[in-house]
């Protein structure tokens, strides 16, 4: 919108809280959970709100997702008599190195800690943060699904007072249209924010206070996922298969899960780390290929996909966490990246991380403070389980950019190897040192990949994935995919990268049009599911990811 359209606007309503919650995933929501858990216990009022930009709290979800319940037990000890959705236990553990036409099963006695899932759950993530919602509900946390925190507000002090939710109603042109309603104004004491991996407002809060000052680059991956209906004579209830290797070459990191949940349900999943060199590299299309592997299709053959859907994960670990308070609020969960990559799990670690913050910030409030940092919340963290936990795998991500074999010699050594003598924390640490948008190099540099075309039965096209993931932006809307400079897709991009944008994004939102001089790049914004990839992985960093009007994007039933 024009700030002259902006400036003729009507002054946005405000609602006061003690404590606003950006963000209903499993950090917003336990974080929300143990703040009104602990007023009830103390016998104190405490207003608690969460936004949701998605339609209910756990449409936009999506995980793998093998669930430590470790956290889970600590905000509820009685979740099994409460109906939690952790339906399948982990029954067996498979780990896979393929090539091109086999696979080598590393034996389970040599299965580092972090790859045995003994005592943890197969669960749809997004299920459990329905359940999660429901608890918070019955705690009377306030939930509004479908606003979007869109801008942050500052007092006079420059501290975080709260935010402000996105005009609704607007055209493609940025003019108020017939149904336009003004955002709304939510004021808080504390603001917590849980967006997830690459949260909007997040980004602008960590450069806003150099909150990463000193701290390796975040790096992140990208994780595409498909649920299957399977043949009921090739499932194993709680099956737990992770991979590495085929289609990827060496010097990529990446690696698949295939997880057999209850109800005759697989869920399978690619993740290719987004500092990955190779430009004519497509994620969404080496995840195609790695379904046709003879260790991979023996699961899904005679089977049906019921779902797709892609999201990325903040996977720089503990030696890229940034500093998680400021005046006025704090980050948890993803947004802040607490993600044990080496486990491929993040979920414990969000609710941990949520309940931490609202132990500080209760305690704060309980003292009369306001708007001033909470301090509390990284000191308890330096003192829990998960700090430990974190410190174990604090190399893992950075031995993958010195290859395969090595990462794999090293991981063995210090997540096997070193736990038996006693040493759970390596006496050495690896830096990153290159942001992921950095470490794309020219096309010319590299050979083309020609993709198999899609045979329609084990693998798709990008158009009917997204399909399946009931994606839906109104069209006649600002697009939420926006560009610092729109001359650099074709003069930069295309030029040098031969147009990355049309291979990394996993639903066909960008795309080259035209010829010659007239050659453009059109944006499909309303394919957008909210992954973020292109606004992590541009090498230009022409490309932000803003809010879209509220309520856009996915809508996982079951991811």
């Amino acid at each position: 919108m024009s700030s002259e359209t902006s400036s003729t606007l009507p002054p946005r309503e405000a609602m006061e809280f003690d404590v606003v919650i950006v963000g209903a995933g499993p950090a917003g929501l336990s974080t929300a959970i143990r703040l009104r858990q602990l007023a009830v216990e103390k016998g104190q009022e405490l207003t608690v709100c969460v936004l949701e930009k998605g339609s209910e709290p756990g449409a936009h979800i999506l995980s793998g997702a093998v669930m430590d319940p470790r956290a889970l037990s600590e905000l509820f000890p009685d979740w099994k008599e409460k109906g939690a959705p952790l339906k399948q236990a982990v029954t067996r553990d498979e780990f896979l190195f393929l090539d091109a036409t086999g696979a080598k099963a590393t034996p389970n006695w040599l299965l580092p800690e972090c790859f045995q899932n003994h005592g943890n759950y197969i669960v749809s993530l997004g299920e459990v943060t329905r359940w999660l919602a429901q608890q918070a509900e019955a705690l009377e946390v306030a939930i509004f699904p479908g606003f979007a925190a869109a801008e942050v507000l500052f007092d006079e002090n420059g501290a975080v007072m709260g935010v402000a939710t996105g005009d609704m109603g607007i055209h493609k042109d940025g003019t108020p249209g017939p149904n336009f309603e003004r955002g709304m104004e939510l004021h808080a004491r504390y603001t917590i924010f849980a967006e997830g991996s690459r949260g909007h407002l997040g980004r602008q809060l960590i450069s806003k206070f150099k909150l990463d000052a000193g701290k390796d680059p975040q790096s992140y991956g990208i994780g595409i996922k498909e649920l299957w209906q399977i043949d009921p004579a090739r499932h194993e209830p709680g099956l737990v298969v992770h991979a590495a290797g085929w289609p990827l070459d060496d010097d990529t990191y990446g690696g698949a899960f295939l997880y057999h949940a209850d109800g005759g349900k697989v869920s399978i999943g690619y993740v290719v780390g987004l500092d990955y060199k190779n430009p004519w590299l497509s994620p969404f299309e080496e995840f195609q290929r790695f379904k046709t592997h003879p260790a991979i299709r023996k699961h899904l053959e005679g089977g049906k996909r019921i779902a797709y859907g892609a999201r990325a994960i903040t996977a720089g670990g503990i030696l890229s966490l940034p500093k998680t308070v400021f005046p006025g609020g704090a980050l948890v969960g993803c947004e802040a990246g607490y993600l044990n990559v080496s486990r491929i799990k993040g979920s414990h670690a969000a609710i941990k991380t949520g309940m931490l913050a609202a132990e500080a910030a209760f305690e704060a409030l309980a003292a009369g403070r306001s708007r001033d940092e909470l301090a509390a919340y990284p000191q308890a963290f330096e003192n829990s389980w998960l700090k430990t936990e974190l410190l174990q795998s604090k190399n893992f991500k950075q031995w993958f950019k010195k290859g395969r074999t090595l990462a794999t010699l090293m991981t063995g050594i210090e997540q096997w190897l070193l736990p038996k003598l006693g040493l759970r924390n390596a006496p050495w640490t690896i830096h990153r040192t290159k942001a992921d948008h950095e470490c794309l190099e020219p096309a010319s540099q590299h050979t083309k990949i020609d993709y198999p075309r899609p045979d329609n039965v084990l693998t798709f096209d990008r158009l009917s994935s997204v399909f399946l993931s009931s994606t839906n932006h109104e069209e006649d809307q600002p697009s939420h995919l926006t560009l610092k400079d729109a001359t650099v897709p074709v003069r930069i991009n295309l030029a040098q990268y031969a147009g990355p944008e049309a291979r990394y994004c996993p639903a066909g939102v960008y795309e080259f049009v035209g010829e010659g001089a007239d050659t453009r790049l059109q944006i499909n914004a309303q394919n957008c599911v909210h992954c973020k990839t292109c606004d992590i992985k541009d090498p230009t960093q022409n490309i932000v990811w803003v809010t879209p009007q509220g309520g856009g994007g996915p809508n996982y039933p079951a991811m």
